[in-house]
């Protein structure tokens, strides 16, 4: 009884080793941390450098990646002005439907539609990419630990070759920050692959972090109001301590004489 007593002892602190191992392995490097504009108490988001991410992702990632939660009429927040938002809004050709004769139809987008989605489906997606369907990147910089941080490394950590010893599948590359190392995406960014329209220059690093900033909003567009709640929060507290404080001198002053 005592030796099948140490046995499952034995195998059970092999199981827990196993699966730390299977789960950091799982949970991949853990990225370096970014200073960017919105982190800290006063924050905000740089509203050129979200126009600039909102560039890369329609001209780049878009052509894979859905948006499922964002409405064109939502790039007000990022400083777009109506009639801005209503051309690029027109660029798109959305379902719409049933008409009369209850047959669905495209037409040109409007501000109240949502991005379009790039495939049909979640089947045509996979068939498109190797076999994988690309995430909705909505909320991304939410999804993922060390959000913000985890996509701009993600972006930046392909290799051309793998580390020596590591046997990659068909189709995959090489990441040094996704989970697993292999990634069925192939690198998206190269630089040159926008031209911004306030002549930013645009390298592979200025496009990763400013598509990852929009990537960020998108996930976090109340952050600023949020903020600001916070601060009037604190700032009514304050008050509200202070004039409390006040009260009870006035208060114990009168029972102690």
């Amino acid at each position: 009884m005592r030796k099948f007593a140490l046995t499952a002892i034995a195998a059970a602190f092999a199981l827990t080793a196993f699966a730390n191992t299977s789960s950091k392995a799982a949970e991949g490097v853990v990225p370096p941390a970014m200073e960017w504009s919105w982190q800290g108490l006063f924050g905000t988001y740089d509203r050129a450098q979200l126009q600039r991410g909102f560039q890369v992702f329609k001209t780049v990632c878009a052509t894979c990646h859905s948006m499922r939660y964002l409405a064109f009429r939502n790039l007000e927040g990022i400083g777009f002005n109506e009639d801005q938002i209503k051309a690029i809004a027109a660029e798109y050709e959305v379902q719409d439907g049933p008409n009369d004769d209850g047959e669905m139809f495209t037409r040109t987008a409007k501000p109240s539609d949502h991005f379009p989605h790039p495939f049909a489906n979640d089947k045509a997606a996979a068939a498109a990419n190797g076999g994988a369907t690309p995430p909705d990147l909505s909320l991304m910089a939410k999804a993922r630990p060390h959000g913000p941080d985890y996509i701009h490394a993600l972006l930046t950590g392909y290799e051309e070759e793998a580390p020596a010893g590591v046997e990659m599948a068909d189709g995959k590359y090489y990441n040094h920050y996704f989970p697993s190392h292999q990634i069925s995406m192939p690198p998206p960014l190269y630089g040159n692959d926008v031209e911004y329209t306030d002549g930013t220059e645009a390298t592979v690093d200025q496009e990763v972090l400013d598509v990852t900033a929009f990537l960020n909003w998108i996930a976090e567009p109340e952050l600023e109001a949020r903020k600001a709640m916070g601060m009037k929060v604190l700032l009514f507290l304050i008050v509200l301590t202070a004039m409390l404080y006040a009260v009870k001198r006035k208060i114990w002053a009168k029972i102690e004489h």
